[in-house]
């Protein structure tokens, strides 16, 4: 099985062993692809990625790779961005970064802060009740905006139709600037 992937105008592709470094106008961005069965490499503006044989698995991690690979091209050219929103009932939420996490106080009434970790890359920016994250690496953004909204999980003990307190992610995707 054999898949080719077209390389982007203005977009540098360099692979080494395992590693696999993509340069565009926002940045830049490596990982690690290894499966013994796999192969990746360069030819003129395209990236062919080859299996030694066709199982569905091995089919499987191909169709991964391929989705990765524009994912990564995707970032370094356009960028991804996450919006989030804060909601409140019962007790207004201060939300705010504080160098590489972000801090929330007085959710339920809480005296203790809550914290989210922001990943190297991502950029947290809040507004009102919008928390806007940016970023070049799609995997980076998403995990940072998991790690707020599970910062504000509720308790089992609550009802989430009563209590709809927290930060949820509303909408996430491309960049829009």
């Amino acid at each position: 099985m054999k898949e080719t992937i077209k390389i982007p105008e203005g977009v540098e592709v360099e692979i080494s062993d395992e590693n696999i470094k993509i340069k565009g106008k926002l940045g830049e961005v490596e990982k690690k692809f290894y499966h013994p069965k796999l192969v990746i490499k360069k030819e003129n503006e395209e990236i062919i990625l080859e299996s030694k044989e066709d199982t569905k698995k091995v089919l499987a991690i191909l169709g991964t790779w391929k989705a990765h690979l524009k994912n990564m091209f995707k970032g370094v050219t356009e960028g991804f961005e996450y919006r989030m929103k804060i909601t409140y009932v019962h007790f207004p939420m201060d939300v705010k970064v504080e160098g590489n996490r972000v801090v929330i106080r007085n959710f339920l009434g809480q005296k203790s802060p809550r914290y989210a970790k922001i990943l190297d890359g991502v950029e947290v920016k809040i507004s009102g009740s919008d928390v806007i994250l940016k970023g070049i690496d799609r995997e980076r953004v998403g995990q940072t905006a998991g790690n707020i909204e599970r910062a504000t999980r509720l308790l089992k003990r609550r009802d989430r139709r009563k209590f709809s307190d927290g930060i949820y992610i509303v909408s996430k995707g491309e960049k829009n600037e």
